[in-house]
């Protein structure tokens, strides 16, 4: 049984009051906790503006697609004909609005259905494509024209997972964008269950009762109006929490130990990789005799050159004034000295675990 849309509005409005609060002072305080943590805002990343850019693609898509000029024609609404009009009256006047007044290949489909009201009632329910072109469908069997709706049902919703796995993805947007992925998954299967839920519990039979244009309830239109409006208001919703973690304005997730561990390990590994290239060039400079004349040169050189600046008036001064009246001379001594000491320490501990061993 399909929920009426008077009953939605009255839940809108009983609960919205409650709950809009809620989610103001939930984004609040999350907000709150990610500035508590002290994570500078940073701007968006390179390839977080491409999947908000995708994003805005598809949510501006929706809603050009639920414009008028973008939406199957709707023979009733263009012609003003109830649907208990005869269906030649019917095509007659759907005649006058095309070119030469020649009817379409799906004009002449849906002219052969219309013989009983429920084919029409069933227009209704799955728009004119199904029914002018399903090769299977007959009205004694209404549910064969939902099994072949069910793929256009499908596919909006695909296509829709697909940009969210693609906008989600761990390797495109990093953990911005990962940490939204099962649940954006799930709202979107979500939804696209209770879409197949609602067109396949929708009434049909409810339009039989409509005498006037204005009492038909073209629920086709309607659903597939609600339809695009709801993924383009996700994908807003899911682009707006993209934008968020990925500036660290609000649902920071701190790394995970293991992944403190890797960063660490891999800083500690470009450390030592960078120590042994210095060591090996350390050591081919002394081991060349020609580099280790050059090296002798160079430090000879700046020995010398230090000394005569150390030696001029301006700096002799500017020293003593540094160690009279700037530095703490003993506390600078005793920090070497203590620095030394346990340089010497583990050097030592070293020393003596070779000799036992």
């Amino acid at each position: 049984m399909a929920i009426p849309w008077d009953s939605l509005r009255s839940l809108l409005i009983f609960f919205g009051p409650m709950l809009l609060p809620k989610a103001i002072s939930y984004y609040r305080s999350v907000k709150a906790s990610s500035q508590a943590r002290h994570v500078p805002i940073v701007p968006v990343p390179p390839k977080v503006r491409v999947a908000l850019a995708l994003l805005a693609f598809l949510i501006i898509s929706y809603i050009l697609k639920t414009l008028p000029p973008f939406a199957p024609e709707n023979l009733f609404l263009a012609t003003q004909s109830r649907l208990q009009i005869p269906v030649d009256v019917l095509f007659n006047r759907v005649a006058v609005g095309r070119p030469d007044n020649v009817l379409t290949k799906q004009d002449e489909a849906l002219r052969g259905r219309f013989v009983n009201l429920e084919s029409r009632l069933l227009y209704l329910q799955f728009g004119p494509e199904v029914l002018a072109n399903c090769p299977f469908c007959t009205s004694e069997e209404p549910k064969t024209f939902f099994y072949y709706a069910l793929p256009q049902l499908l596919w909006p919703h695909i296509a829709n997972l697909f940009a969210i796995a693609f906008v989600t993805s761990p390797t495109f947007t990093g953990r911005a964008g990962s940490q939204w992925r099962p649940k954006a998954t799930m709202a979107a299967m979500t939804i696209a269950a209770l879409d197949i839920y609602f067109v396949n519990s929708y009434n049909y039979q409810a339009n039989a009762r409509a005498l006037r244009l204005s009492e038909v309830d073209f629920f086709y239109w309607t659903a597939r109006v609600a339809r695009l409006v709801t993924l383009a208001a996700f994908d807003a919703a899911l682009g707006w929490l993209l934008y968020l973690s990925a500036t660290n304005r609000a649902f920071v997730e701190p790394p995970s130990p293991v992944e403190r561990i890797e960063a660490t390990s891999r800083a500690l590994l470009i450390v030592k990789s960078k120590l042994s290239a210095l060591g090996i060039v350390k050591n081919t400079a002394l081991r060349d005799e020609d580099l280790r004349s050059r090296s002798h040169a160079y430090w000879s050189h700046e020995v010398r050159l230090m000394g005569e600046v150390m030696e001029e008036r301006e700096v002799v001064e500017g020293v003593n004034d540094a160690l009279t009246n700037r530095i703490d001379v003993a506390t600078i001594t005793r920090d070497a000295e203590g620095y030394a000491q346990n340089v010497l320490h583990s050097l030592r501990g070293e020393a003596a675990e070779d000799d036992s061993i």
